[in-house]
């Protein structure tokens, strides 16, 4: 079965995909086709969604789904006249918390994104600075880290730091271990004296190897006994110097860096 799903929202539709697929996740034995339609914010724009939605339900001749995060009713009602089953993210929240706050909600649009602090953008802007300086042992200055993930070499280590750095402003920097230092079974110095700043990732062996073969197709560096030697090494050495770790195999960035800044005792949050 395959169903069509539009993320609606007069913003930019990061909550209404991020809780949209969510839920979708429970539904293992459907297909679903998702449509992404951002800053619906004027009549215009809706009728033009409702348009696109009510065609594809002729194509298809299954009632598409709408996740919907848009604030203003008229617009909701425009979308509506589709025929797709409309699910509001807001509207269980919306009435318990204006009975709480003796107020009522303002049904502006583009406000979940759209308000700004400049210090905590500032923030995430010098910290994805610093993530990208600090990328594979570029660089090795610690003193600002917050963080600094370890792990062989395509782990998951500069998608983890640049994540938590654009959403959470956390500097995070990452050290490949290397050959020498999996021989040696010992860390850097630079590593050792920094060791309360310390995480590790590390992976499935068939994985990595599939993901190396992508960058240096029958090298050496590929090959799965080689994969396997490095995250053996890798993880008996953080075991050795009690550095906490994570295999990311099957695990999102967005819970990767949870489980980090949990362990790190970091309550950032994203906005």
């Amino acid at each position: 079965m395959q169903r069509s799903v539009f993320f609606i929202s007069d913003s930019t539709g990061i909550t209404a995909e991020t809780i949209g697929n969510s839920i979708l996740a429970q539904f293992e034995g459907v297909q679903f086709e998702k449509h992404r339609l951002p800053f619906i914010d004027t009549p215009q724009k809706a009728e033009n969604a409702a348009l696109r939605i009510k065609t594809r339900y002729a194509q298809s001749g299954h009632r598409p789904i709408v996740v919907n995060t848009m604030a203003d009713p008229a617009l909701c009602e425009i979308v509506a006249t589709s025929g797709a089953l409309m699910l509001d993210v807001f509207a269980p929240f919306i009435g318990p918390l204006e009975d709480e706050l003796s107020t009522r909600h303002s049904g502006a649009v583009n406000r979940s994104h759209g308000l700004v602090d400049s210090a905590k953008y500032e923030a995430r802007i010098n910290a994805t600075n610093y993530a990208l300086s600090h990328d594979d042992g570029m660089a090795v200055d610690y003193a600002q880290a917050d963080l600094i993930l370890v792990g062989v070499s395509r782990s998951g280590k500069t998608p983890t730091c640049l994540y938590m750095a654009l959403h959470y402003g956390i500097c995070a920097a990452n050290y490949p271990l290397t050959e020498e230092d999996l021989d040696k079974l010992e860390l850097p110095a630079r590593l050792r004296t920094n060791k309360h700043r310390l995480f590790g990732l590390t992976i499935e062996a068939q994985r990595l190897a599939q993901i190396r073969e992508e960058r240096r197709p029958g090298s050496r560096y590929a090959t799965l006994k080689q994969c396997r030697w490095e995250l053996e090494q890798a993880e008996r050495l953080m075991r050795q110097a009690s550095i906490p770790y994570l295999n990311t195999t099957h695990v999102s960035i967005e819970e990767i860096a949870s489980k980090i800044l949990d362990q790190f005792g970091i309550e950032k949050t994203m906005y």
